[in-house]
């Protein structure tokens, strides 16, 4: 996979090479993958715990302004707030899409207790054409302390995240090879 430096006005990519790392140009980061490993993006279904393989685009990034400071990057940035959700429900029309809880469908909370989500970046999986089932909620978002798996997503710490955030081009993505 070609990996490109963006200070030169080049992409940089995320590359998970395991469900332990990933890689930032010449720098590996310790990541968390799904429980369920990685899955073919045809083979993915709600709810089964797998990181789509694919080259996903990051679309936007959420934060805590209560928590971290605004995230230095050119990619578009948005402060949370406690009603902010992210639809999950396969039949309703806002699946795999941003919502305000109270949501009438099953939607999850963006605003956590934990720190998990202080930092979130949409991927563009399932969003151009969202289908209904093929899941949703995929992110890329902070590690648990002792870097466990997700339901799905990818995790960094913090240090990690900020540094991809303040290279990345409004063309990087995060690529997750086929097992």
């Amino acid at each position: 996979m070609r990996q490109e430096n963006s200070k030169d006005g080049t992409t940089m990519d995320l590359i998970v090479k395991n469900s332990h790392s990933a890689l930032w140009g010449d720098t590996e980061f310790p990541c968390a993958i799904g429980r369920g490993g990685v899955i073919a993006p045809n083979a993915k279904k709600e709810g089964d715990g797998a990181t789509p393989a694919g080259r996903w685009l990051m679309r936007e990034v959420f934060y805590r302004a209560d928590r971290v400071k605004k995230p230095e990057t050119i990619l578009p940035v948005r402060a949370l707030c406690p009603q902010d959700g992210w639809c999950d429900a396969p039949n309703d029309p806002n699946y795999n899409k941003f919502v305000q809880h109270p949501y009438p469908a099953s939607a999850e909370h963006l605003w956590r207790d934990d720190a998990l989500y202080d930092v979130i970046v949409v991927l563009g999986y399932n969003d151009d054409p969202v289908v209904l089932g093929k899941g949703s909620a995929i992110f890329l978002h902070l590690a648990r302390p002792d870097l466990g798996p997700s339901t799905g997503c990818v995790h960094l710490r913090l240090e990690d995240m900020l540094r991809v955030l303040g290279e990345a081009t409004a063309a990087s993505t995060v690529v997750i090879p086929t097992p």
